[in-house]
Formats: structure tokens, sequence, C-alpha cells
């Protein structure tokens, strides 16, 4: 079963990705206006047509936006989100009243399995962020050969625990946040507050911090496991692409893993990675009018939990 990455877009000015599966298409985080977004899906020969839910990682201004969940009302495509969202999602935005209103909000609980579609589910991940924050690990249904593809996502953490490395272990795509290099965060100007805010435990993971858990994940996983490395939300100020690659790439040596390295941005879609298949990935699966009203109406698959305000 062929399963496909794509990042729409990474950084503190908005996020979204796509998770493909089987034709069914997820977006990741909804950061950016429909108008952005259907021009991002452009670039990787997709549209609002392709999209079938949006699975929420957190409030934070940059993952969500209230022209596009108007949109997603629109189209009768659900929006998946912990219960701890809601209140910041009613409070800001009219168009998750709207969505509420058709019962197109659906949750999700940390921990537990979300059948997402019938080939497609998910677990969401607890990161350690402002408010409650997930990431998700996602599996495809197994091919012929009994192999099923995998991908896990980690953005929006400022600190790990020792569980989350099995989380994010034996997957074949490891999409993980490398936000900062500590000494261009410390010597920035920056306010102290905001400083202190992104180094601590709930803010963002540094380069040498995500280093450290790739190391930890390679340790974990079988040969050959993850195939790619996605590195996401790089800090415009405090960060360089250069920077990034490098830390992660002395963890490759030292454990002499061939892995490829992709470096998420924040204006430039890419990278699109698809296991499994061909390079455009699986089918689309373009629903018949009126066929969200019936997706509308399916029952929900669980109740949700998460946290929080975004910079880089």
């Amino acid at each position: 079963m062929a399963l496909r990455f794509s990042v729409l877009a990474s950084g503190s000015s908005g996020n979204a990705s796509l998770v493909e599966a089987d034709g069914f298409g997820v977006l990741l985080d909804a950061g950016l206006g429909p108008r952005l977004l259907a021009a991002r899906l452009a670039a990787v020969d997709r549209g609002w047509a392709d999209i079938h839910a949006v699975l929420l990682t957190h409030t934070h201004a940059d993952h969500w936006n209230d022209r596009t969940l108007t949109h997603l009302h629109r189209l009768r495509v659900p929006l998946y989100c912990h219960v701890d969202h809601h209140r910041s999602l009613r409070q800001g935005s009219a168009g998750f009243g709207d969505l509420r209103a058709a019962h197109l909000v659906r949750g999700y609980e940390i921990g537990q399995p979300l059948a997402l579609s019938p080939t497609l589910t998910c677990i969401p991940l607890p990161l350690w962020h402002d408010e409650t924050t997930c990431g998700f690990r996602f599996e495809a249904s197994a091919n012929l050969l009994g192999h099923p593809s995998t991908l896990a996502y980690a953005a929006d953490l400022g600190s790990w625990q020792p569980s989350l490395i099995d989380a994010l272990a034996n997957v074949d795509i490891l999409a993980l946040e490398f936000n900062h290099d500590e000494f261009l965060e410390r010597s920035s100007r920056r306010s102290p507050a905001l400083i202190d805010r992104v180094l601590g435990d709930r803010g963002h993971l540094s380069n040498a911090q995500a280093a450290d858990l790739l190391r930890e994940v390679l340790k974990r996983s079988q040969p050959g496991r993850p195939q790619h490395l996605v590195q996401l939300h790089l800090s415009r100020q405090c960060n360089r692409p250069g920077m990034a690659a490098d830390a992660a790439r002395v963890v490759l040596e030292e454990l002499q893993a061939n892995i490829a390295i992709h470096t998420a941005k924040q204006h430039t879609v890419g990278p699109s990675l698809t296991l499994g298949g061909g390079a455009q990935g699986a089918p689309r699966l373009r629903p018949r009018r009126g066929a969200g009203k019936k997706m509308a109406e399916a029952p929900g698959h669980f109740q949700p939990l998460l946290p929080g305000w975004d910079r880089d």
C-alpha cells in the first residue's frame, strides 16, 4: 500500500503536510489560508478534492487558519483534534463553530489508534510543548509482501522523554523538528522571555537535541530504518539548513546509517516522498458531490488530549 508524505509548509508562518494512502488524503495541520493551500497542493499534483480529513497537532496560530476551517465546513471535510483544543478553537474561530454544528469535528485520544480510513491509521503521541500537542505515527496497510509503510511526525516539542524513542523507532520516514541552533538563539535580538521559552523544556528542539533523539531512535530501530529523515520547523532567524543537516550527518556517520536527509522549508513545497508505490503515489479518491455528507455522518472514532502558542 503506497504511503505518500508531502510537506506543504513548515515554520512559524504556517504548517501543513499531506499524508496519503490508497487515495485517501489527510492534511496534517492547516496553518495556511485555503487559496495558498490550494497552490501548495497543486505543486504536488493534488487539490482540495483530494483532502478527506484534517488532523490538528495543536492550536498555536501557525497550525490552523480560520478561513481554512470555514472552507472545510463548505467542503464537508472533518477536522480531527483533541478535546483540549476545543476551547482555544471556539474562542478564536467562527469556522470551528460551524464545523461543530455540522458534526464535522472528530476526536482522538493520545496513545489510542485512530482509523482515518480503511487503509490508514495513526497513533497520537504526546509531545512536550506549551499546550496539549501531539505527534503522530502513521501506518498504511501492508503491501503484498506483508510490510506496512510507516511515518512518524514530531514537531513543536521542547524536550523528549525515553517513551518517545520507541514511538518513533522502526518507521520508514521520520519527520522531526530541528528548530534552532542554541548559540544563534541565545545571541539573537529576541526578547529574553522568547529565548527562554524556545530553549525551555516545552519550547522547541535545538539541532543538538534533535540529533540526540535521532541517535537514540536509530539505536532502537532495525537496519535500514528509517529510509528518510525530514527536518521540520527550522527557525528562519536562529538556524540554517546546512547547520541542521550537519547535526544529523554527524549522527549518521557515527552509526554508519545510510539515510536520506531532507530539510523542509516555509515557502517552498517539499520534500514529497512515496513509499511502496510510484513517484506520484496511489490513485486519488475523488468523492462525488455530497459524499462529504456521508463522511460527516459516520460515527467519530475517539475523544482526544493536547497544548499551545507559537513562534520559532
